[in-house]
């Protein structure tokens, strides 16, 4: 039993994405992904110290564990959108007759809540590009508040980006390979430097793994698993390659590649990065430059002008995975219109296979977080819904083990024997211990706000859900009325 027929490359309709990318292709979409640790860099430290570098390790190969089993799904039903695909399909129940179908609720919600992962990327780097602006450029400061000056980066980066990526996934590579080489390769140098020329002291390493007041009792082991939810929000999210499933020439080969050269990359750089940001400055130099650590690095490494070069750089790394996301979160949208759990016009796409509304639609979404003010806080707030979707998408992958349905289904890449059994013990890990954990910590960091936020965003899809249901019953009451004339 196969799903897809790899001989059907190109080919779309109003509401299907074009089979058009190779691995290398999604890899340069995805490549973004490294850079995510870049709002955490300052963050860790202050709760583990030195040990945030062993987190971040953790976290990568905790990606790795997930992402064996979202390879083998992506490889099993090629036409879904990576998780948020996988989910729906597995959840939704086979020809269900009554109202509401309760999997096809469990799948869209897990849809939703990984939209809500990625969306909110956009907001926090479109504010941090506006914090560097200002850095670069000190006049921009008596002109425009910050709020001002992040709100018309938004609305530049964002309209950019839908002009850049209206003619199809190929031109969204384009640009991913640009970005990647100006941010991304400069990032590494200047992580390798300080390393060859002596300027990371291991002592400030070793000297500092643990705060001096940390203990193991329940409240730094909530705070472990809050840490670790946050962490694989960056450390994890190299699974966004799968979630262009659709759109690769030959999936079965492009997904796996793909994943696996990227989170490959992500180990080194995730490791490195933090290690040479603690070895340069210290535990209590990086809490002295909590929100752009990478500038006093940059100085250590290549002098005064390397504060210029480091704030170019990162604009062009923030716009690469303000990229990333956008389009991460498009699918995800367009993935769940497709399932009939959003309303469809958000299924559309133009001649060009692009979700065009959804990411308009996404667009306007960041600009109005924006006005939360600070990465922290939404980050918090998006954390909560991706530890839900990578629970409920591991869980779906159990499902899809043991279920007749899909016991038979072709699965030209697999996950090695009893890969099922890791799976649920990831989703556990999520489901409940990360993202209580995750609640914990932002009580204690960012107040119960961003919390609510994120609760708030998550219990939206509820009422949109019914009025999509709704709607389909009203178009297939419609579609019989005419068949029966």
């Amino acid at each position: 039993m196969s799903e897809y027929n790899e001989s059907s490359v190109g080919t779309h309709d109003a509401e299907s994405l074009e089979r058009s990318i190779d691995w290398k292709q999604g890899l340069a979409i995805a490549s973004g992904v490294p850079l995510l640790i870049l709002p955490s860099l300052g963050y860790f430290p202050m709760w583990v110290a030195a040990a945030a570098i062993l987190v971040w390790g953790l976290s990568v190969l905790q990606g790795f564990m997930q992402n064996l089993a979202y390879a083998e799904m992506a490889t099993a039903f090629p036409k879904a959108s990576g998780l948020p695909g996988f989910a729906q399909h597995v959840f939704t129940s086979k020809d269900y007759q009554g109202k509401y179908d309760k999997g096809k609720l469990i799948g869209g919600f897990s849809a939703w809540s990984y939209w809500f992962a990625w969306n909110p990327v956009l907001a926090i780097f479109a504010i941090l590009v506006g914090s560097y602006l200002q850095g670069l450029f000190p006049g921009l400061g008596e002109m425009f508040t910050e709020y001002q000056l992040s709100l018309i980066s938004g609305v530049v980066i964002f309209s950019g980006l839908i002009i850049v990526n209206y003619f199809g996934l190929k031109d969204g590579a384009v640009l991913g390979y640009i970005l990647a080489a100006v941010s991304i390769i400069p990032l590494v140098v200047m992580t390798a430097v300080p390393f060859a020329t002596g300027s990371v002291d291991m002592s400030n390493i070793t000297s500092s793994w643990l705060p001096a007041d940390w203990s193991w009792d329940m409240h730094h082991i909530l705070i472990l698993f809050g840490l670790f939810a946050i962490a694989q929000w960056s450390a994890c999210a190299w699974e966004t390659a799968a979630i262009y499933g659709p759109e690769y020439k030959k999936p079965s080969v492009d997904v796996p590649k793909a994943l696996f050269v990227c989170g490959a990359i992500c180990l080194l750089t995730f490791v490195l990065v933090q290690a040479a940001v603690i070895g340069v400055l210290g535990v209590e130099g990086v809490l002295a430059e909590p929100l752009s650590p990478m500038i006093p690095v940059a100085q250590a490494a290549f002098g005064e002008s390397g504060s210029v070069i480091t704030i170019i750089m990162l604009i062009a790394a923030m716009i690469l995975i303000i990229q990333t996301a956008y389009l991460g979160s498009a699918r995800a949208m367009h993935s769940m219109a497709h399932e009939g759990n959003l309303p469809k016009v958000l299924s559309k796409v133009n001649g060009h296979g692009t979700p065009v509304l959804a990411m308009v639609v996404i667009g306007l979404f960041n600009l109005v977080l924006i006005s939360m003010g600070t990465p922290a806080a939404i980050l918090a707030a998006s954390a909560i819904g991706y530890t839900c979707a990578n629970g409920i998408s591991l869980f779906a992958y159990v499902k899809a083990k043991k279920d007749p349905r899909f016991i038979n289904v072709e699965r030209p890449f697999k996950a090695p024997a009893g890969w099922k059994n890791v799976a649920m013990l990831f989703g556990l890990f999520n489901i409940p211990l990360c993202l209580v954990g995750v609640v914990y910590l932002n009580s204690l960091e960012v107040g119960w706000f961003s919390t609510w936020v994120g609760f708030i965003v998550l219990g939206m899809y509820l009422p949109i859900w019914l009025y999509t249901q709704f709607e389909t019953r009203q178009h297939n009451a419609a579609i019989g009325a005419v068949a029966s004339k």
